[in-house]
């Protein structure tokens, strides 16, 4: 399979990254925003990746993998790429040019890539889509995250979009929606509340990237009749 991992480069998108390209018979495409010597090494340890530069931020490079998409032939989409700018602070005290901003350089990006992934998987009548989500849209979302809250709740609604148009083309949709984890996304977050998340925990232990990544391996593998799914990875939380 062909796989595209946006944000492939760092934290929770090298964990998919290297989980995928454990399968020699992937050929697994990742995208990287800044870091250069990991997206390097990667390649490195798994002789079948390869890195393309896509800065959200930057229409050219944007533009430059939408035109490469198709050369690629691609089999699956994970929308996992997210550029987080934006202050954590209360909703009340940002700035309405931060929602905008925030919104520009991460929502519309993803939703350009899947438009071209889309079009590409209608031709073939074949197709995966996995976007990674947050359970901040099934627990109570976390303090400060609002914009960040907002814009994965607006890319969970158009994943059942995705999964509903495309099912006639055998192209599927799912989410993974993870709990916290400690990555270069939430760095800036004290490690008192970390510890508290801990002593929380059912079992005394934060979730992992890697854990995360192999649900998302499960998605890619799945049948066809897994769609519109939205796993939530939160120990239980919302059991009732």
């Amino acid at each position: 399979m062909n796989v595209l991992i946006t944000g492939g480069g760092s934290g929770l998108g090298e964990a998919i990254t290297r989980m995928l390209a454990k399968d020699t018979k992937n050929t697994i495409y990742f995208t990287f925003s800044n870091s250069v010597q990991n997206a390097k090494n990667i390649e490195l340890d798994c002789n079948n990746s390869k890195a393309i530069k896509c800065d959200f931020k930057k229409e050219a490079e944007v533009t430059a993998l939408l035109n490469e998409i198709d050369t690629l032939g691609i089999d699956i989409l994970i929308n996992n790429a997210y550029n987080d700018k934006a202050k954590h602070t209360y909703f009340h005290k940002i700035d309405e040019e931060e929602f905008s901003t925030d919104f520009m350089h991460n929502i519309i990006p993803t939703i350009r890539i899947t438009q071209s992934a889309i079009n590409q998987f209608r031709r073939k009548k074949s197709g995966k889509i996995i976007t990674i989500l947050t359970s901040g849209l099934a627990n109570v979302p976390p303090l400060g995250w609002s914009c960040y809250t907002a814009n994965k709740a607006y890319l969970g609604s158009l994943v059942k979009s995705w999964a509903n148009e495309n099912i006639k083309f055998n192209i599927t949709s799912n989410a993974v929606s993870p709990a916290f984890m400690q990555t270069n996304l939430t760095s800036e977050v004290d490690h008192r509340i970390i510890e508290q998340m801990i002593d929380n925990h059912p079992l005394k232990k934060l979730l992992t990237i890697e854990e995360v990544a192999e649900t998302v391996l499960f998605l890619s593998t799945a049948s066809s009749q897994i769609n519109g799914v939205d796993i939530l990875i939160n120990h239980g939380i919302n059991i009732k």
